[in-house]
């Protein structure tokens, strides 16, 4: 019901609002019923079919998936959908649209009717553009949908990526936006990027580290009055609740972490040993301090327990002046911590993280990450503005968490407790300020929202506007050609099939020449590649072969010739046909495929 309140109603209310749109933006498959209801009302503004509409309106649809797992997307038994078949049968039948079509839709195989009903599918086959919100979350989504495109290789699969940003003066301390405004002036974050980095070049190592320094006080301001209260909504002895005001230090290195507490997070990677890290925390040289924050949900029992392990810990009277966790977790602790930690600790599992931007929100204020290497952190690492966790590799090996636990405390140990005491005759760590300023400069305006939408903009709104505009022009006349292409096309795709191939070397370059019948399907309605799969982390390599002469005594018959020059072997490189149309995506709308073997 929800989803259909969301998708049906959501386009139903624009309507009523007078709203005219030609971006419709469906964040994950919840919404995914909208581009029925923008169909049919495409069908009742240009008298089409259904499958007409679909084709002219999927142009302007926007899906971006946000799991990192097929468990994260919306899915109904048949069953349940049948509850709902009074509604829908009245309404499928405004659609001309037989249940078993709506339901193919949502399936991975249109044939099987036992398979459920899958919304990011019917968003997939809805949309006319689609992505995942980081670099590595593109990639993994290639993995999820590519059972949507068989015989397709995975690098194929039509989801690109634009990783997402934080709303920079959402998340700035007093101090931090004090020191952008006078660097950058009060237009800073709706200006192009490149003023911010350099400003923040010209500040002083003195000027940052002060900023740092009254951020921290702030936060330790806050726990203190946080943990009183939390003392005292307890019922805890006055002398107990007193002595809150007495935690922490504001001249010491701070870590800190909030989230959702669950598994694939791994909240108590940092408790793996745990008098290793009380060792860190009581150092009497070089103390650290820690402030946790977070919630289970209340059906995860494994979440409870990890919230639990760390309330036990922070018991003991040792640790009680150097560490505390902060409970009911919401946007106003969110922002303290992000403000004042020194170092915010990410620890996923992954790649499981689609994109996160906890640690994005510390950029603005000099906080530094130390996370592992997925989400937005895998394309965001570099030595000089963080620390990593992790290999960049995905590992399932039971064993695994205790090895990255050691390298958390290693890098603590070893690198980042040095690192923030060494200082000058003035007090001011000049390695750890210049850290502080690469993250600054580089990584705040590129992981900020203004860039962010500049991108779903240009990338994504301005093409899937002009594209649907094109496509409703004259009553829906490209839409209908574009339907009546793609019909005429599967009906003859079985007629296409290859003759012999010829494979020669001409000094480094490879040249192929195959025979191709294609039935009664038009050449311009097609492409012939070259394709050979990635090597190590290149990308794949994709020729467009040259239609040539038709073949004597054939119908429909042709050589298509390609060259490449290149190192690799010739046995690396396949013919293949795909389908053509300048106005078509391919294969996200037409996912036809044939290989030469």
């Amino acid at each position: 019901m929800q989803d259909i309140v969301l998708g049906i109603g959501g386009w139903l209310t624009l309507q009523a609002l007078g709203l005219e749109v030609d971006v419709c933006h469906l964040n994950e498959g919840h919404a995914a019923l909208v581009v029925l209801e923008r169909a049919r009302h495409a069908m009742q503004q240009h008298q089409m079919s259904f499958w007409e509409a679909l084709w002219a309106t999927r142009a302007g649809n926007v899906f971006t998936t946000h799991t990192p797992v097929a468990a994260g997307f919306d899915t109904f038994p048949p069953a349940l959908l049948e509850q709902y078949l009074p509604y829908f049968q009245g309404y499928l039948s405004q659609l001309g649209l037989p249940l078993g079509e709506l339901m193919a839709l949502g399936r991975r195989d249109p044939h099987d009717t036992q398979e459920p009903f899958n919304m990011a599918y019917l968003a997939m086959r809805g949309c006319g553009i689609a992505h995942g919100v980081s670099r590595l979350h593109g990639i993994v989504s290639r993995r999820l949908f590519q059972p949507l495109y068989p015989r397709w290789p995975v690098h194929d699969v039509p989801i690109g990526h634009i990783t997402n940003g934080v709303h920079a003066p959402s998340w700035d301390s007093p101090w931090a936006d004090t020191l952008w405004t006078d660097a950058c002036g009060k237009g800073r974050w709706g200006s192009p990027f490149e003023p911010l980095a350099d400003a923040i070049q010209c500040l002083s190592d003195a000027e940052l580290w002060q900023c740092r320094a009254a951020e921290r006080q702030d936060l330790v301001r806050y726990a203190r009055q946080r943990l009183a209260l939390q003392l005292g909504q307890r019922g805890a002895y006055p002398e107990v609740v007193t002595q809150a005001a007495q935690v922490l230090d504001p001249n010491i290195l701070t870590l800190g972490f909030a989230r959702r507490f669950t598994a694939y997070k791994r909240p108590n990677l940092l408790l793996q040993d745990p008098q290793r890290l009380l060792r860190l925390l009581c150092d009497p040289q070089r103390p650290v301090q820690l402030i946790v924050a977070g919630k289970a949900h209340p059906h995860d029992a494994e979440g409870k327990q990890m919230v639990q392990a760390w309330a036990t810990f922070m018991q003991q009277p040792v640790v009680q002046q150097h560490a505390v966790f902060l409970e009911d977790y919401d946007m106003a602790l969110a922002q303290e911590l992000v403000q004042g930690v020194d170092v915010w600790i990410n620890t996923p599992k992954r790649p499981w993280e689609a994109c996160g931007t906890s640690g994005m929100k510390v950029l603005v204020n000099g906080g530094l990450n130390l996370s592992e290497l997925d989400g937005w952190w895998a394309e965001a690492y570099t030595p000089e503005v963080g620390w990593a966790l992790g290999d960049g590799q995905e590992h399932n090996e039971p064993e695994w968490d205790a090895v990255e636990a050691a390298q958390l405390y290693t890098l603590l140990e070893q690198h980042i407790v040095p690192e923030f005491y060494d200082r000058d005759a003035q007090g001011i760590p000049h390695a750890w300020v210049a850290r502080m300023r690469a993250s600054m400069s580089s990584l705040a305006p590129q992981f900020s929202s203004s860039r962010m939408l500049c991108d779903y903009v240009e990338r994504l709104y301005l093409p899937a506007a002009h594209a649907v505009q094109r496509r409703l022009a004259q009553g829906g006349r490209l839409g209908r050609q574009l339907y009546a292409w793609h019909q005429a096309l599967t009906a003859r795709w079985h007629e296409i099939h290859w003759g012999a191939l010829e494979v020669h070397q001409e000094d480094d370059t490879w040249v192929f020449r195959v025979q191709l019948f294609l039935g009664d399907i038009d050449p311009q309605w097609v492409r012939v590649e070259l394709y050979a799969e990635p090597v190590a982390e290149e990308q794949p390599i994709r020729i467009v072969m040259q239609q040539g002469e038709a073949l004597a005594g054939a119908i429909n018959g042709y050589t298509y010739q390609g060259s490449v020059t290149t190192s690799r072997p010739g046995w690396h490189f396949t013919p293949r046909m795909l389908p053509f149309h300048p106005e078509v995506q391919v294969p996200l709308e037409a996912s036809q495929i044939a290989w030469q073997r």
